[in-house]
């Protein structure tokens, strides 16, 4: 019989799904010396955050097919080490997100009606009845920055309160904004123009981290009410001080630090600053769940079901994967890229159309539309976005996705083209490989075509077509100390037109452009718009 480890407590739900099926050892207290020699005896294995499954673990485990996670990361196993070995790795991206929606509500409240703070005065021995008077959430505004699972689960608590909510996240779509009830904001200034509460709920990222900072504060509301249950690097603790301070920000509620476990910080002693330690996803439901989630897909992965949520990449006949291999990283860039254009243009993600022309469209091509969600995705949801998730998160936010295959290309053997809706408004770019070492090159974006080897790092500008404009771009990357490795200029199709005269240029660096030094050139006469990308 197949023999499955439970090598971290979970709830006795999942070890019941696991044993209707399997021959399951419970076994918690493993060293990893004794896990290491006893490993190779199961196809199957549940773990939470403490297990390592590293590479030399792994190479333990020479039966081994379906690794299960209580919990949302993976970060504690070798994703693609398992892989190579053909071992299925799933989580339980769901577990928490009702729980994390709850715990902001439960702060949302004591924050309106300054409940720790009341219950302490009282426990204290003071009758301070007057000192704690709350506000109503009944007709506030609730300002949410991230609107994925955990923000459209927060609108929907709110809703039931009888608040208002705008909404920032360009990654959902129109009408997902619509079905809630929520108010989409174009950009982040409305969310805090309007807010009187604002709570946060996006990934942790290089253009995340430090999000909610002293120029953020200073453009809300006086007296706005923050919270944050998602990550604490999001937060400036610097600037939310001064802000508490000088009494632009009324009160905090705080789940999530810089740095964890702590039990000293400086906004601990303020009276109107809430804190809890990490509870966000800490429910016994929670727990239960995510161990039954991941038994569940343990259970799909070792009797030939459907593994929901396996972080690995889905599997293609080794014929198909040898011609669209090269070409996963161009989808990743172009999806990355159209997504980032439309954005900055002020527009949302509603449609992803994926063109796929020449002898890729003879191919199993679900790796390639795939690839294209996950660039367009990655870094803007509370999870991490994978080759198996991504379908499921674009559905979510309401976005449509669709594929569409040509046979013939004109000009390339084969050509990917992505183009992204937002409302009547489209926006596309187009790229193909090229070259024995099948480099990735940019073709096309905001109608005018050019050719442009992708780099890590690539910046794209609209502006007037007028002399000299290439010729102003190198003199302020020049001054900013940033190399350019090569630029091209957009032309338009033979016969056709620019919207209101404008061209396009691409960019390739060898570090990131400082988005000072974008602004500065987009400040300036005969610039539109001037996007950086890091791809």
């Amino acid at each position: 019989m197949t023999k499955v480890l439970v090598a971290e407590k979970i709830g006795q739900s999942g070890i019941s799904l696991l044993q209707e099926h399997f021959d399951v050892d419970v076994e918690t207290g493993l060293s990893r010396e004794e896990l290491a020699e006893r490993i190779g005896g199961y196809e199957g294995i549940l773990i939470r955050s403490a297990t390592k499954l590293d590479a030399e673990l792994l190479s333990h485990a020479g039966a081994l097919r379906a690794v299960g996670r209580a919990g949302v990361g993976v970060d504690n196993v070798d994703v693609g080490e398992a892989t190579k070995r053909g071992i299925v790795v799933a989580n339980a991206p769901e577990s928490n997100v009702v729980t994390a929606a709850e715990h902001t509500m439960a702060l949302l409240l004591s924050l309106a009606r300054n409940v720790p703070q009341a219950h302490a005065s009282l426990v204290a021995g003071r009758w301070d009845r007057s000192k704690y008077s709350g506000t109503e959430l009944y007709e506030k505004t609730l300002g949410i920055l991230g609107f994925g699972r955990i923000g459209q689960l927060v609108a929907g608590r709110a809703r039931g309160f009888g608040m208002r909510v705008v909404a920032y996240d360009p990654y959902v779509s129109a009408d997902r904004y619509r079905e809630l009830g929520a108010e989409r904001a174009e950009t982040p200034d409305e969310v805090y123009a309007e807010a009187d509460f604002l709570t946060i709920h996006l990934p942790k990222t290089p253009e995340t981290e430090g999000w909610l900072n002293a120029e953020v504060f200073a453009r809300c509301k006086d007296g706005v009410r923050v919270l944050n249950v998602a990550r604490g690097p999001l937060v400036v603790d610097e600037d939310l001080q001064a802000a508490l301070d000088s009494g632009k920000v009324g009160g905090a509620a705080l789940d999530v630090f810089r740095s964890e476990p702590v039990t000293e910080h400086p906004l601990f002693g303020y009276p109107n600053v809430i804190v809890t330690p990490h509870l966000g996803a800490s429910t016994a439901e929670a727990t239960d769940r995510a161990g039954y989630q991941a038994a569940e897909q343990v259970v799909a992965a070792l009797t030939g079901g459907v593994v929901t949520s396996a972080v690995n990449v889905p599997a293609v006949a080794p014929e198909d994967f040898e011609v669209l291999g090269p070409f996963l990283p161009l989808c990743r860039s172009l999806g990355r890229i159209a997504t980032e254009l439309a954005v900055a243009g002020g527009g949302s993600v509603d449609e992803i159309q994926i063109d796929l022309l020449g002898r890729l469209a003879e191919r199993d091509t679900r790796l390639l539309a795939i690839e294209v969600l996950i660039g367009a995705l990655r870094g803007r949801t509370e999870e991490d976005v994978n080759a198996v998730n991504a379908p499921a998160m674009a559905e979510e936010r309401g976005i449509s996705v669709v594929e569409a295959k040509h046979t013939t290309a004109r000009d390339y053997t084969d050509l990917v083209r992505v183009s992204v809706s937002s409302g009547a408004d489209s926006l596309r770019v187009a790229g193909t490989l090229i070259g024995r070492q099948n480099r990735p090159h940019l073709l096309e974006a905001w109608g005018q075509r050019f050719d442009i080897q992708l780099e890590e790092h690539v910046t794209l500008f609209r502006y007037r077509d007028l002399p000299g404009m290439l010729g102003r771009v190198g003199t302020a990357f020049g001054a900013a100390g940033v190399n350019i490795i090569s630029a091209a200029v957009g032309r338009l199709p033979e016969g056709a037109e620019s919207a209101e005269g404008l061209a396009a240029m691409a960019i390739t660096t060898s570090e990131p452009v400082p988005q000072d030094v974008i602004d500065g050139i987009t400040r300036s006469e005969e610039f539109v718009l001037g996007v950086s990308v890091a791809l």
